[in-house]
Formats: C-alpha cells, structure tokens, sequence
C-alpha cells in the first residue's frame, strides 16, 4: 500500500501539493470531508477530501479525527 499524504493548494504563495502538517479531519454540515492544518511556515492550509481518502488518512495516523 502507497503512504497516504494530505496536500493542498497554498492559497498565499500560489504553490500547488503543499503537504499539510498537524492534519484535522473534520464533516462539513452536508456531509463532505476536509482537512485543515498548516505548511509549516504559519500559513493555514485546508482541502476537501473523499470519504474513502479521509478514513484512509486517518487509520493511518496520518490526521486526527476531528468529530465523535
């Protein structure tokens, strides 16, 4: 099985597949799952993710589960 890596696009910088550090993944209201953290620099970063991906990441210890 690959390494599962969380990454998002760097709203600030402009940068593309930005690794996110100290990963939360949390529900949205409609269901959807997101993950939010931070680069490493101080610049928040945060991304949508498929229910598959966000279970994966999770049981991997990749990201803390964010709800009960």
């Amino acid at each position: 099985m690959s390494e599962i890596t969380l990454t998002a696009y760097n709203v600030k910088t402009k940068e593309k597949g930005v690794p996110i550090q100290d990963a939360v993944i949390t529900k949205t209201a409609k269901g959807a799952y997101m993950a939010q953290g931070h680069d490493g620099k101080g610049n928040k970063l945060t991304t949508l993710l498929g229910e598959e991906k966000a279970l994966a990441a999770i049981k991997a210890g990749v990201a803390k589960q964010g709800w009960e």
